[in-house]
């Protein structure tokens, strides 16, 4: 009885090892399950990128909002797009005493060493829509499926532009139709997927001619905007109004709601009328923009409900305290060039003047009065 009782406790110990091993988590694990609780009412600290844009507010909010209500002591902090703040912000966080990070990055290959800091302490750290580069030190990647972002950003614009109908199918439209592309911060992870979305939607019509970019301008370090600024969206728009020849532009692949704004700024300044502008998408819903698909200047946005997203962070960190595995549904698209961080992606919808109070309002998303 003795040889079959030992033998058990040692198959078991076994077991829950194996088990530890495969689960890889940092910050909860079995040592804190096996204490009942130890972190309860942990301080989680959440750092996002800036504050210029209310797309970030609303994120740094939900979470933030979403923690606490499970319990949880939140220090948020915004960088207001200076790396070296964001980097002292974590490392305060660190030294404060988070017992894990939520990380939306300004630049996502700047934080190795202060992650470093966080893996010696055994702090877990979930990239937050931004994808972290250059560290093995991320646990866990929440973010919507990038590349189909683009890939909407792009069918927005072809509808938009007559190309294709509301189903998405073609209409034999042959054009051609005259348009300049614009991709977000090369810094950012996901500016490239948006363009390579996009692109690939959008290439097949620029091989066959139904598409014409007049500046000539189709790559992506051309097309590229740092930190995602409105102003300089707004100049290169001025400029490429001027390469152009004086063409008339039908389309505007804008890969950011704060992008569209200043491009469709730097139309209105160059002659373009409310009746005459171009076909302009758009991406993250934001107010001003949503206004002006209603007023029918900005053609399209992408909406993405970053309550869901904040809601995703917020379970995988809740799951890391308790000492369980979070959830994923892809382990194979997001290679930050130290592993593949295992990821949860969301779904994102195309706003049109035809479904946003579908989308936004008979969501709670905004409220008429906010639109209005």
């Amino acid at each position: 009885m003795n040889r079959k009782y030992l033998a058990g406790i040692a198959a078991a110990s076994i077991l829950t090892l194996s088990l530890t091993a495969c689960g890889g988590s940092r910050g909860g694990g079995d040592e804190a399950a096996a204490e009942g609780g130890s972190n309860e009412g942990a301080k989680i600290g959440v750092a996002m990128p800036t504050q210029q844009s209310e797309r970030w507010i609303a994120d740094g909010e939900n979470v933030k909002s979403q923690l606490e209500d499970l319990g949880y002591e939140v220090d948020l902090q915004y960088a207001n797009d200076d790396i070296p703040t964001q980097v002292s912000q974590i490392e305060n966080m660190i030294n404060g005493g988070v017992k894990a990070l939520v990380i939306a990055s300004i630049d996502g290959t700047t934080l190795t060493s202060v992650l470093d800091q966080a893996e010696s302490q055994d702090i877990p750290v979930i990239a937050y829509d931004r994808l972290i580069n250059g560290s093995d030190t991320v646990d866990y990647y929440t973010t919507f499926d990038n590349e189909e972002v683009g890939v909407q950003q792009a069918t927005s614009l072809l509808t938009g532009l007559g190309i294709l109908d509301a189903e998405g199918k073609e209409t034999g439209e042959e054009g051609p139709f005259d348009v300049e592309l614009f991709a977000g911060s090369p810094d950012d992870n996901n500016a490239t997927f948006f363009w390579d979305g996009a692109m690939k939607t959008l290439q097949p019509y620029l091989d066959s001619g139904v598409l014409r970019v007049p500046s000539g301008q189709t790559d992506f370090e051309q097309a590229a905007i740092l930190r995602w600024l409105p102003d300089t969206a707004q100049d290169r728009m001025e400029d490429l109004l001027t390469v152009g020849g004086g063409e008339q532009l039908e389309g505007v692949l804008s890969p950011y709601d704060g992008l569209s704004i200043g491009i469709i700024s730097a139309l209105t300044s160059g002659g373009y009328s409310a009746d005459d502008l171009p076909v302009v998408t758009g991406q993250d819903a934001e107010v001003g923009s949503v206004k002006s698909i209603i007023a029918g200047e900005q053609y399209s946005t992408i909406f993405k409900d970053v309550r869901e997203l904040g809601k995703q962070a917020v379970t995988m960190v809740d799951d890391l305290m308790k000492g369980e595995e979070p959830e994923v549904n892809d382990t194979e698209t997001y290679d930050n060039g130290e592993k593949i961080v295992p990821s949860y992606l969301l779904e994102s919808q195309i706003v049109t003047v035809d479904n946003y109070e579908a989308a936004l309002v008979e969501t709670d998303y905004y409220t008429e009065d906010e639109l209005k």
